[in-house]
Order: C-alpha cells, then sequence, then structure tokens
C-alpha cells in the first residue's frame, strides 16, 4: 500500500509546490478543495468536479454524524463508494461547529454535546469520537478535534481554548493509532496572537502529524489581520509536511496564503456564490443577476474553457438565474470550481517556473480592471 507522503518539488521565497501521495491517487499543491459537505459538492457530479481538476474533495464530520450517520455509510462501503468519489477526501472534525453552533452546544473538557440543529436531538462530540467517525467514513486525510473560538475574542480566552485544543490533540493522536495510508493533520490555534500560535506549534509538532493545519483564521478577523499572521505561522510548522489553511477562502485570501507557505485549502465560497448568481473571474467578481447582462451574448470570460463559458452566453445564465431554473446553480458552480481550480495550477507553474511574483502581479492587474464594459 502507498503511505501518505508528502514530496516538495520547488519553492519561490516562501510558496512551495509539491504532491502529497496517497493510496487513493496524489494531490498536487498547492491544492484547493472544493466542499462536499453532506457527501455532494452541489449542482456537481463527482466526474464534473475532478473534471474541473480538482484532486481531493472535503467532507463535514458534524453533518454525516447526523445525516444519514457515520454507521450507515460504514455499512454501505464508505464515503467515496457512498458518494462515487474515488480520490482523496479529508474530512473535517467537527470542530468549526463547535464555534458556528455554539448556541446549541455544552463544552466541556471531556469534548461537545450538541443539539442537533436538524431535530434538536443530543449528541456528543469527543476527540475520540470524532476519530471513530472520520474512521468509519473512510476519509484519507483525518483532522484532529479542536475548538475554535470566534474573533474578536480575548487573549484570555484565546489562550484557553487554544490549550484546550492542544489536550484534544494529543487524545485526537492517541485515538487514531496507526492507520497505515491515512492521515491525521494536527491544527494550530491561537487566534491573532503570535505568542500563542508558536506555543500551539510547538505543542502540535511535538506530539507529531502527517500535516499540520493553520485553524481559527476566516473566522471575522478581516483580510490583513489573517495575512499578518499567515506571515509567520506557516514558518512555525514543519517543512516537511503539508500546510492547510481551513476555510479559506476568496480568490484574493488564496493567492495571498500561496505566498505565505500555504500548501492546501478549502472553501464553501465557489458553490455557495454559483448558487446565488456569483461568478468568479480574472476580472473579479460578476454578478450575474445585474439587468446588464440580460441581452449580452459574450461569455462570463472568454479565456475560460468551462462549459459555462464555452457554449452559454451572460444573457442565457442572467435568464435561468432570474427564472429559477437549477442549471443556473449549476453551470456558474462549474465556472467557479473551474476557476479556483485554473487558478492553483496558474500557481504551482508560476512557483515551479521561479516566476511567482510576476504571476501575482498579472493576477492583481488583471482583477483592478474589473469586469468588461456592458455592451
Amino acid at each position: 500500500m502507498t503511505r501518505f507522503s508528502f514530496r516538495l518539488s520547488a519553492t519561490d521565497g516562501k510558496a512551495r509546490t509539491g504532491v502529497i501521495s496517497t493510496p487513493r491517487g496524489e494531490i498536487r499543491t498547492p491544492a484547493f478543495m472544493p466542499v462536499g459537505t453532506a457527501a455532494t459538492v452541489k449542482a456537481m457530479m463527482p466526474e464534473s468536479v475532478r473534471a474541473t481538476g480538482a484532486d481531493i474533495l472535503l467532507g463535514n464530520t458534524y453533518h454525516l454524524m447526523l445525516r444519514p450517520s457515520a454507521e450507515r455509510i460504514a455499512r454501505l462501503g464508505g464515503l467515496h463508494k457512498f458518494m462515487n468519489w474515488e480520490r482523496p477526501i479529508l474530512t473535517d472534525s467537527g470542530g468549526f461547529q463547535v464555534m458556528s453552533l455554539a448556541s446549541l452546544r455544552k463544552l466541556t473538557e471531556e469534548g461537545v454535546t450538541f443539539s442537533s440543529h436538524v431535530d434538536g436531538s443530543k449528541h456528543h462530540l469527543s476527540p475520540e469520537r470524532s476519530m471513530e467517525i472520520q474512521k468509519l467514513l473512510g476519509s484519507d486525510i483525518v483532522m484532529a478535534f479542536d475548538e475554535c473560538p470566534a474573533l474578536p475574542a480575548t487573549e484570555e480566552d484565546v489562550a484557553k481554548s487554544m490549550r484546550l485544543s492542544m489536550r484534544w490533540a494529543q487524545r485526537s493522536r492517541d485515538a487514531f493509532g496507526d492507520r497505515p495510508g491515512h492521515a491525521l493533520f494536527g491544527i494550530m490555534q491561537g487566534g491573532v496572537t503570535r505568542a500563542l500560535r508558536e506555543e500551539s506549534a510547538a505543542a502540535l509538532t511535538a506530539i507529531g502529524f502527517d500535516g499540520y493545519a493553520v485553524g481559527g483564521l476566516a473566522v471575522g478577523e478581516g483580510q490583513e489581520a489573517m495575512f499578518s499572521v499567515l506571515d509567520y505561522a506557516p514558518g512555525c510548522l514543519p517543512e516537511d509536511k503539508p500546510r492547510y489553511l481551513m476555510g479559506v477562502g476568496k480568490p484574493d485570501d488564496i493567492v495571498g496564503a500561496v505566498e505565505r507557505g500555504i500548501d492546501m485549502m478549502d472553501c464553501v465560497l465557489p458553490s455557495r456564490s454559483g448558487r446565488t448568481g456569483q461568478a468568479w473571474t480574472r476580472r473579479g467578481q460578476v454578478n450575474i443577476k445585474n439587468a446588464r447582462h440580460q441581452d449580452d451574448p459574450r461569455p462570463l470570460d472568454e479565456a475560460c474553457t468551462c462549459p459555462a463559458c464555452r457554449n452559454y452566453s451572460r444573457a442565457y445564465l442572467h435568464h435561468v438565474f432570474r427564472t429559477g431554473e437549477m442549471i443556473s446553480g449549476m453551470l456558474l458552480t462549474w465556472h467557479n470550481l473551474h476557476y479556483y481550480q485554473e487558478l492553483m495550477a496558474g500557481l504551482r507553474a508560476a512557483i515551479a517556473a521561479g516566476e511567482l511574483a510576476t504571476f501575482v502581479a498579472k493576477f492583481h492587474a488583471l482583477r483592478a480592471e474589473g469586469d468588461i464594459a456592458p455592451l
């Protein structure tokens, strides 16, 4: 069996490109992972997601625990078979919902008791239970169970939360055990305080993980604060392991994170935006709802080769969104995911060629021009 491994092939400044190898296939880094919360990337077929260039998807422990349940998925052959995606899957630990569903939870040293947002039923998540669920799902990359306070928060609260997460990281490592071909990632916390981030990184490195995530960002602190943390946080983590920035983000967030040494990212933004009439292009965001598009025969992006741009006009995309047709979300989501994967491919090629600064300058210059002028 191929063991989980990571190989760096080139660097340009702090930026890195390489390959994560797993039994289910290789993941080219920097990598963007589309989010398949409930065992589906909304509005997309799995083969369509792969066609955009995605090497790996993300699944959600909390939501799959509630519906249809990890035990049921295991009986049906595991998450890969269940959702017809045979390539790698990373599952989050449920820790983000500890924050985002704070009104429905009780937090103790042992773990978190949730009231389900679906039917109010009680569920308990602990490091041990999170590892059990992710094993039942059969995910290739498992995330340690953590707790993440929403920002802004006091430094005292951030420190208390981070140290709890580090104790949970050790329990996650112990419960994960030895699973050849599967990887466990630890999650750095510490808010926007450098000393707390460094303390968290040291604790995680001492425990020892197959990869390391930078958690607790993109939770309300703003891009400037996020980048100020990323200016030093990736360098606190082992150089020979993948570095994953959780929940990021917009295209300019991704480019800035890659410049600062991040290898993996995920975000619901491209799929959620597609369902709400927002398209991401080389020239920035396009709101297909706007009346300016209703008579426009041009594609969203003339340089894009996705089905939405290759086969349909802005006028058509405007029409199907306005009339509530399902094809609207399908086409715009495909376009957005295609654009994100094309951006990642461009970043990888630029790093390999030692031309990242030129690529980034062109990226920002074209976005600054804005969308093409109306007809």
